[in-house]
Parts: structure tokens; sequence; C-alpha cells
């Protein structure tokens, strides 16, 4: 298992949602790129980029910034929030994302979400947010109808890169994954599962670990210190 810690990009600063919700936001650090090179200083591979105004808007939003890093060349990128169009996914590989991450409009548009996934085959990830058992979309705003297991096993047919897996129920609370609900993700599809949300001390990672994901991501726990990413990446292996 390996270590992905996580940039929540609004206005072009590091922030993060309690619980996914916009009012309740904690402003870490107005330089992001700051942040990159610490994760690359301490052994870091990937960087999780979700553009939080761009989930909200449902186009990418803060694009220039997600390029301005891309071109620092530390880490290889994984990115989020607003991507529901193929004109969104082409303008974030071409400034050298390596994977984006669809959420909403895999759930709203699985026809499309298909098409995608074939034409950029290993380059789309599905992000599936859940409350309880069911898909939640639109930057969390929103609930659907949707069962989470249901809906994994169907995409994961799909040549994706991986699916992501946050409950946001424990994202940005620093209170432990939902360890049980990620090992029968992971267990009930055949593609790389990633963990997200509510990772705070190294003990999670080490049950995530037993899970069979292939990656967990960390974000607040970074930022708050509970956390070093160096250790982490290191309990992980």
């Amino acid at each position: 298992m390996y270590i992905i810690p996580a940039i929540d990009l609004r206005e072009g600063k590091c922030v993060r949602l309690i619980q996914g919700d916009y009012d309740r936001q904690i402003i870490y650090h107005d330089d992001p790129f700051r942040r990159v090179k610490e994760f690359r200083s301490a052994g870091a591979e990937w960087l999780h980029i979700i553009d939080l105004d761009g989930a909200k808007a449902g186009k990418p939003m803060n694009t220039d910034t997600i390029s301005a890093i891309a071109a620092l060349a530390q880490l290889k990128i994984e990115v989020g929030g607003g991507l529901r169009d193929e004109d969104s996914i082409k303008q974030l590989l071409d400034i050298g994302v390596e994977r984006v991450i669809i959420g909403t409009k895999a759930v709203s548009d699985f026809e499309w979400f298909s098409e995608m996934a074939e034409k950029f085959s290993g380059k789309i990830v599905l992000g599936l947010d859940a409350r309880g058992t069911k898909v939640a979309t639109d930057g969390w705003t929103k609930n659907s109808s949707e069962p989470l297991l249901k809906f994994a096993k169907k995409a994961a047919k799909l040549p994706l890169a991986a699916i992501i897996y946050t409950d946001i129920s424990k994202d940005g609370m620093m209170k432990g994954p939902n360890i049980e609900r990620t090992k029968a993700l992971a267990k009930a599809v055949g593609v790389a599962v990633i963990a997200s949300g509510g990772v705070s001390k190294i003990g999670d990672i080490k049950k995530l670990a037993k899970t069979g994901v292939e990656a967990a991501i960390i974000g607040r726990a970074l930022y708050e210190g509970t956390l070093n990413l160096a250790e982490a990446i290191e309990a992980a292996k």
C-alpha cells in the first residue's frame, strides 16, 4: 500500500472541509506549492488534488494552480472536482495531470462515464463518495439512491485506473476510516481501491493495509500534525 497526500483547493488555497460542508472550512496554508515540495521531500510519489470550487461549479476552476503544480514535476497528480465533460478531462490531462477523478457525472450519466473510461483507458478514476451505503454527488451536497457496492461492481468492469472510496461521515473528522466498508468494497471489485477519509494515525494505516486497498489518501491529519508523512509512508509498506 502507498500513501497519497491531499490538497483541497479553494480559490487557490489549501483548505479542508469538515464532512464536505462548504460552510465548515479550515484554511491551512496559502501556498500549495510549498506543500507539494514538503510532500516530495517526505517520500511521496503521488498527489491528490480536489478542486472544491470546481466540484460545486460543475467545471474545473483552479486549473491555473493545478497547471503550476504539475509544472513543478515533483509528484504524479490525480485531480477531481467538476469533471463532467470530455473537454475538462482533456484539459487536465494536457497540463500534466496523470489521472482524473470523476464522481457526480459517473452516477448521473453512466453511459457517458463508460465512454470516457474506454476513451481514456487507465486515466480515469471513479470517485465513490458515500453517506452510509448510498453514493453522494455534486461536491457531497446531494445524496443519490445508488447503492455503493452495486454501483462499484458495475463500474469495475471498465478499464479504470482505480476507485477512490470516501466515507463522507469520516472525512475531515480524524476519527479513523470506515475499515469494514472499505474492506468489503476492496473484496467486491477487481479494480484497485484507494481509501479516503478519516485517517489520522499510524494505526489507521496499518488497519487499512490489511483490507486489500492499493493506497490511502491523507489530508487533514498531515496539516494538523497528527501524522508524519514520512512515517506514514513507511508504515504503509
